[in-house]
């Protein structure tokens, strides 16, 4: 099994510490978010790795080299251009089409959540399979009592009847079928897939996720990721 990693983003909202980095370099408990997913990678026994590179590549290819040191095989292939997501899956094709399927997740994902659930899941007839988490409120709480007394306080809770995308798919090599040399997954190939029916969701329950978007999602993730 092969994996791409889309490494290629930038981070405006997280200036002052993108401008010298790609996203995926920020650092998290001291390893760059990249490290951590290729940890994550090898701990399921997925040792070859491809990174789509733009923003700063050099930052990423200095660090990782071809992988050795850190026990998998590296490959890249670097947009001189933004792509998008979908743009950058395309031009990784020449990496993975004698691939019957291979993981793809995006470069800012801190999770533990198991890849073979997505591998697994891929059957006849599906083109990809997308790992969705039950999405986070931002807000807290309030339980109200039938005459208007607070009963509880909920910090942020977990709202198990909404999904969202966790940004790691297993695909199969018919993906390319659907990519353009520009474009995005989320809003131009999943629709479509969506609408052809060959696009699943594994519901992952219990699991640590967080994507890297904000100084406070960093602040979180270096509470719950420290000791992994």
């Amino acid at each position: 099994m092969k994996a791409l990693i889309l490494a290629g983003g930038m981070g405006k909202r997280l200036r002052p510490l993108t401008d010298d980095k790609p996203k995926p370099m920020i650092s998290i408990s001291n390893k760059p978010i990249l490290e951590w997913q290729i940890i994550w990678l090898k701990s399921h026994n997925i040792r070859e790795v491809v990174l789509c590179t733009g923003y700063m590549s050099e930052n990423i290819t200095e660090y990782f080299g071809d992988g050795e040191k850190f026990g998998v095989s590296i490959e890249y292939s670097k947009e001189e251009e933004p792509l998008g997501t979908g743009g950058a899956l395309m031009q990784s094709e020449p990496f993975l089409k004698e691939h019957s399927n291979f993981i793809v997740m995006n470069g800012d994902i801190m999770s533990n959540i198991d890849p073979n659930s997505l591998i697994l899941n891929l059957t006849d007839g599906l083109i990809g399979t997308i790992a969705v988490v039950a999405l986070r409120s931002p807000f807290g709480e309030i339980e109200i009592k039938e005459d208007g007394r607070i009963s509880r306080f909920t910090e942020k809770p977990i709202l198990n009847d909404h999904w969202i995308n966790a940004g790691i798919y297993c695909f199969s090599n018919k993906i390319f079928n659907y990519l353009s040399s520009v474009g995005s997954l989320e809003s131009d190939v999943f629709p479509l897939l969506a609408q052809e029916n060959k696009l699943s969701a594994i519901k992952q329950n219990n699991v640590k996720w967080r994507s890297i978007d904000s100084h406070k999602d960093i602040e979180e993730s270096q509470k719950e990721f420290v000791t992994e």
